[in-house]
């Protein structure tokens, strides 16, 4: 019984305690990608990206046009052609076509990576503004407002150690 009363005093303190720390945490909010987007730098990393994606778009239209003008000359020849030639060209057709998807897929993967690449420093930046600005204003959280975001850390306490320490029980 002495125990278990020890143990409910402990959890009260305990709660009035982390109530107390809580209470004293000053909170802000940001829609973080809004702000990316306000900045300079994403104008004009969006630029770049809008030409790649323009350049790579109409290499694959010519490259569909070539093989639409192939196809329709091959259709036109059918008749001329034996059929083991037909066969071939229809097995270059479908080579075409194969090459004009691995080069979709490779663009769009360049794509992806450029847009990480440039958009980093971009991103950095407006985490260093935030956390500048948050603590100059004397903020210890920033919670991000974005749709489906989670907290940007100013100068708040960081529980990684005790949750790492926690785990090794």
């Amino acid at each position: 019984m002495k125990t278990l009363k020890t143990i409910v005093i402990a959890l009260v303190v305990s709660f009035g305690m982390m109530t107390t720390t809580y209470a004293q945490s000053k909170i802000a909010h940001i829609n973080s990608q809004e702000f990316v987007q306000s900045l300079p730098s994403y104008t004009s990393v969006m630029t770049e990206l809008d030409q790649r994606e323009k350049t790579y778009r109409k290499e694959i239209d010519d490259l569909l046009k070539e093989a639409q003008k192939t196809n329709e000359r091959y259709q036109k020849e059918a008749n001329t052609k034996t059929e083991e030639e037909n066969q071939k060209r229809a097995m270059e057709l479908q080579e075409m076509q194969q090459s004009i998807m691995e080069y979709r897929q490779t663009a769009s993967e360049d794509l992806q990576k450029k847009q990480e690449e440039l958009m980093r420093p971009v991103l950095e930046r407006a985490r260093e503004v935030i956390q500048k600005v948050a603590k100059e204003k004397g903020y210890d959280y920033v919670l991000d407002s974005s749709l489906g975001a989670g907290v940007l850390m100013a100068e708040g306490y960081d529980l990684m150690a005790d949750a790492k320490a926690a785990i090794g029980e």
